[in-house]
Formats: C-alpha cells, structure tokens, sequence
C-alpha cells in the first residue's frame, strides 16, 4: 500500500495536539484505510500479548490516556472493539487518530465494527452533528461512515479469547459462520451481523432473549458455554455495556466485559479499563479514571444533551 504521498506521523502528531485533519486528507486517510481493510477477514487472529479497548466514544483525551497507561503504539500491540464515536465531544478528533494510527502501524492495532459504527446511528448519538459543526457540511461524516462498513467484526486471541463488540447471535452459533457473513454494508437491523455488535450478556436468564435496546438479544451463560464448547475458545471479551468499575466478568469467569469510556457522557461517574492480555492468556484489567483534560474544548452547543439513554 502507497501511503508516501501522506505524512501519517505528522497527521498523528497534529491529532494529538488536538487539532483537526482538513477535508482532503480525512478522505485521503479512509480512502487508503478502505484498501487496506478490504484485505483484512471478518475475524481478525492476533497473537499474544494484546491490550484489548472497549467503547471510547469521542473522549478523545481520555484515548490519549490509554495510551499512556497502556503503552504507545506501536510499542503495544492493541485490538479496539469499536463504539469510536457519538456521546464524547471529539469523535472526529478520535476516530481520525486511530485511523492514522492502524495506516501508520497496521500489524500492531487492530479497529472491530461497534454499532456506532453505522450511518444511522451516528445520525441521533452526535457523530454527524459534531462533523456539521466542525467542518461545516457532511462530507467528513461520509467519508468516514463508508469506511466503517470495512471495518472487521471479531477477532481471535491465539486461538483462545474471542473478541467481538457485543456478543452472540442465534443465527451464527459457529465462528465459521461469522467469517463468511458480508460485513461491507450498513449495519442491518437485524440478523448475525446486527446481532454480535448489539447483544448483552444476562446473567438472570438462559437462552436468546431479544434486546429492549431494539436490536439483537441479551444472551445466558448456556449459550456462552456452548459457544465456547463449539468453537473450541476459552473465553470472551467484549465491551458494549457501561460498567461502573471499568470492567465485569461473568459466568464462571468465561466472559468479560470491557468499557473504556471513564466517566461517560462526562456525567456517569464510572472507572475505565484497558484488558492486557499475555502470552499465557492470564487477563489483567487496567482501571482508571477520567483524563483531566477530558471536559476541555467543551462545544458551546452541545448538541448530545437531550438523546434518549438507551444504554442505561
């Protein structure tokens, strides 16, 4: 891939001063990232060690966070599990840089799909309002909405720990079936593709139950079992729900939830964490709490206040 007509460690270095990329580059930049994703699979296998990252949703400075507490890139290997943008403030400022970052180091950071990543969404939750406001029409909104449908939807851990945004689908009991669903199109309302960016665990109850989020389905630990038996895996991590300590393990310690978002909607209050994952696959949740710049550069208008919190 011909990335030498585009300085991606400038454009980084000027991301994290918190500055905005002009028009031209966003869609030089998920132009050359839409080739590169074209050649990635459905279900991306990485290798241990890994620092896996839960939703981060436009908080752009607790991002810069994580990777002080976390390590740069590429010095650590890192797997985000999607939800870059809507809620936060900075979700150009965000998904620009991790972007950049997957250009400029492509074996070390690996971008799943959450389903923020759709152009519905980002509509209500703050992603295309925040691009009107920042560059004045929609543009920069399309040009990276049409990137998000390359994006991958699952990943492997040495062949171990299976990562994915939400959760399970009815409809793809086998990780084969999930290797072979079309992904490059916006996220359906309904089928595997919807579900494994939208399901929930639910501890009270076995089997598939479908979602009051209006999409996919909240899952019990007999089906995470036979999950795990079927696909010969060990665990899961995923991240897609708010938890007040950064972090959950259920069900026998065979799933974990990951949230990365300290402090959400600069109003939650909650920890943050980060999941390091090492060569002997043991899991240590890295906890923390909002940057102290993460309420600078606050919009005059924010534009995010009234929406309706379904993820609560």
């Amino acid at each position: 891939m011909n990335t030498s007509s585009l300085n991606l460690d400038y454009c980084i270095e000027k991301l994290q001063r918190g500055e905005i990329l002009p028009e031209n580059t966003i869609k030089e930049i998920t132009d050359k990232m839409k080739e590169l994703l074209i050649g990635e699979s459905n279900v991306q296998e990485i290798r241990s060690p890994v620092t896996v990252v839960g939703d981060v949703h436009g908080q752009f400075y607790d991002v810069l966070e994580i990777f002080k507490i976390g390590g740069q890139c590429p010095n650590t290997n890192y797997l985000f599990l999607g939800d870059y943008v809507d809620r936060g403030y900075h979700s150009v400022e965000t998904i620009s840089l991790l972007t950049c970052l997957k250009l400029r180091y492509p074996s070390r950071i690996t971008l799943l799909r959450g389903n923020h990543e759709s152009r519905q969404i980002t509509q209500v939750y703050g992603f295309y309002g925040e691009c009107m406001r920042k560059y004045g029409n929609p543009t920069v909104w399309k040009y990276f909405t049409e990137m998000f449908d390359y994006l991958s939807v699952a990943a492997i851990i040495d062949d171990a720990i299976y990562c994915v945004h939400g959760g399970l689908s009815p409809s793809a009991p086998a990780i084969d079936q999930i290797k072979v669903l079309d992904r490059f199109q916006e996220v359906p309302n309904e089928g595997a593709l919807s579900d494994i960016l939208w399901s929930d665990p639910d501890p009270e109850r076995d089997g598939f139950v479908e979602s009051q989020r209006g999409a996919g389905y909240s899952y019990g630990k007999d089906v995470v079992m036979r999950f795990l038996h079927t696909n010969k895996m060990q665990h899961i991590i995923r991240a897609h729900q708010l938890c007040m300590d950064g972090y959950q393990t259920l069900f026998d310690n065979r799933l974990s939830t990951v949230w990365s978002a300290p402090n959400y909607c600069y109003r939650c209050g909650n920890m943050a964490s980060i999941v390091e994952v090492n060569e002997k696959l043991e899991r240590y949740f890295n906890t923390y709490a909002a940057a102290p710049d993460s309420l600078s550069n606050k919009p005059n208008l924010d534009t995010n206040k009234e929406l309706p919190d379904y993820f609560l």
